[in-house]
């Protein structure tokens, strides 16, 4: 996908605040944060959305989870909690037509999503 922006930024076509990154993720601080803490995680390959996973993109989509726990014991929001979120089209709210993961803290979150 030549024109995905988070393929670009995995592909650092695109600056980013990239604080994580390993063989098939990244992890980067988003450009409008809902809180004090709010990180993307995407793969490197180019999955549109949840919707069009496969059976082999499971382990991925595990990988992304546990990369984010990792990501919040090391910005120190575990203790208090975070929120894990995967938006899926347009209903949704899925801006990007590329996978990601939201990991949203920092603050005391209402149950829509931002800070209370």
């Amino acid at each position: 996908m030549n024109e995905c922006i988070f393929c670009k930024i995995a592909n650092k076509q695109i600056p980013a605040k990239i604080i994580y990154e390993d063989d098939s993720a990244v992890a980067f601080h988003d450009r409008a944060p809902l809180a004090p803490v709010h990180v993307l995680i995407i793969p490197k390959k180019h999955i549109e959305s949840v919707a069009d996973m496969e059976e082999r993109d499971a382990p991925l989509m595990g990988h992304m989870i546990y990369t984010a726990k990792k990501i919040a014991d090391d910005l120190k929001i575990s203790g208090k909690g975070y929120k894990l979120l995967f938006r899926v089209g347009r209903h949704g709210g899925q801006e990007v037509e590329h996978i990601h993961l939201h990991l949203i803290g920092g603050a005391r979150l209402r149950e829509d999503i931002g800070p209370a």
